[in-house]
């Protein structure tokens, strides 16, 4: 079971979105499972003709905090289930959505104040919750940690439901013979020669000689080395390759890291043909030299950029395979999800961190100003303004102003291929 979080500022087009036929029209009709509205009767709002109603029933107590809400106050998780497991019933599903408000705080259990929020479901094996982070006491849910608190929920869930793989237990063998492995040191002596010890029986010293080794027996014992016209660029690579051998034999091998081929690179380059990390290990460095949080800021952009950050490739890079897989084989799928789960999992990791750039610039700063510390008490609506909270005359006012200028807001705020759904075979 896995859940993908994510932010959106309008209310009013995701519902339409999550009620309409999705992207490639595979959504069914949606309906509502769960929710709290706090008195706003969201369950006669559910329908597709009363969105705009239930939209702005959700955002009421966003919308008394005026100035101080929040630019994405949306709260949007998509909780998908094992496609290899039966799926879940209706009210199953809502068990589901309800532990995981209260295991995020977004509607923990018994608390009066907390967000509202609704549950949906528009395909099989899935949920949408939705909630606004505006709590009725004007304060603003803390989505620190939020991923986290929903992957923990969804395992034990999932443990519940006995959807978790079980560990084969092994075999015990009827004998088990343990025999010393014997260590062969490969080292580079200061003459310039390279000789190898401990090898004292005759496979070691049959592999030694195959790789280029001469063989030695005096009243020291048997000893390799290689003969004194071996070129300098080829003792290491004889010794690499002798060691490779004897591994391959069950022997522990200690070759001096000069001789070792594999650990060589340039410069330029330090990990080889791994560009990629080579450019994700220069930005833990840059990471680690910043000098205050304006430099923290600018070296962690590279990592949290939306579009081009490293975790926005790497979450494609996870999705492409994915579908790759799918491509290629049909029968994969169960491979295919693994690679799909994981970049779920980085997204969540992009919704851990978001808006976190502010934070990082002040990082550091041992005085704020006075602008900065004061506390601004909530501003409570009045009574007037209350009751019109789910008037439908004063909804429908304020739905046709917002959806006449916000369209295009609302199409970049939750794009359709956010919602996670999914892949039919």
């Amino acid at each position: 079971m896995i859940a993908h979080l994510q932010r959106a500022s309008d209310t009013a087009s995701l519902l339409s979105y999550l009620y309409g036929p999705g992207e490639r029209g595979d959504q069914a009709v949606a309906r509502l499972i769960a929710g709290d509205g706090h008195g706003a009767p969201i369950e006669l709002l559910a329908e597709s003709g009363s969105l705009p109603y239930l939209a702005h029933a959700l955002d009421a107590p966003v919308e008394r905090l005026g100035a101080r809400a929040p630019e994405r106050p949306i709260w949007v998780c998509s909780v998908r289930s094992d496609p290899r497991r039966p799926d879940l019933t209706d009210s199953q599903w809502a068990a589901v959505a309800r532990r995981l408000v209260a295991a995020t705080g977004i509607a923990p259990d018994g608390d009066p104040d907390a967000c509202r929020w609704i549950a949906l479901r528009n395909q099989p094996r899935q949920v949408h919750v939705v909630a606004t982070l505006a709590r009725e006491d004007g304060s603003l849910h803390n989505a620190y940690r939020d991923a986290f608190h929903l992957q923990t929920e969804c395992h034990r869930i999932a443990g519940e439901l006995g959807h978790l793989p079980t560990v084969p237990h092994p075999i015990p063998r009827a004998q088990e013979s343990h025999v010393p492995t014997p260590s062969i040191t490969i080292t580079a002596e200061p003459s310039g020669s390279v000789s190898a010890k401990g090898a004292g029986d005759d496979l070691s010293a049959t592999l030694l000689r195959h790789a280029g080794f001469q063989q030695i027996e005096d009243w020291y014992g048997r000893r390799h080395r290689l003969p004194t016209t071996t070129q300098a660029a080829d003792r290491a690579a004889i010794a690499t390759h002798a060691a490779e051998m004897l591994r391959a034999a069950r022997y522990g091998v200690d070759l001096d890291p000069s001789l070792d081929t594999t650990r060589m690179t340039t410069p330029a380059n330090p990990l080889g043909p791994y560009n990629a990390g080579a450019e994700l290990l220069r930005l833990t460095d840059q990471i680690r030299a910043a000098k205050n949080g304006a430099d923290l800021r600018q070296a962690v952009d590279h990592l949290l950029h939306p579009e081009h950050g490293a975790l926005e490739r790497v979450r494609e890079a996870l999705e492409a395979a994915c579908e790759q897989i799918t491509d290629l084989d049909d029968e994969a799928y169960p491979l295919a999800d693994r690679f799909g789960y994981a970049a779920e999992f980085v997204s969540s990791a992009q919704s851990e961190l978001v808006d976190s750039d502010s934070e990082l610039g002040h990082v550091g700063d041992s005085q704020q100003s006075p602008a900065e510390t004061q506390t601004h008490s909530p501003k409570l609506a009045d009574p007037q303004s209350a009751a019109l909270a789910t008037s439908p005359t004063a909804a429908r006012a304020r739905v046709s102003s917002a959806l006449g200028g916000g369209v295009a807001d609302a199409g970049a705020a939750v794009r359709p291929s956010q919602v996670p759904g999914p892949r039919t075979r």
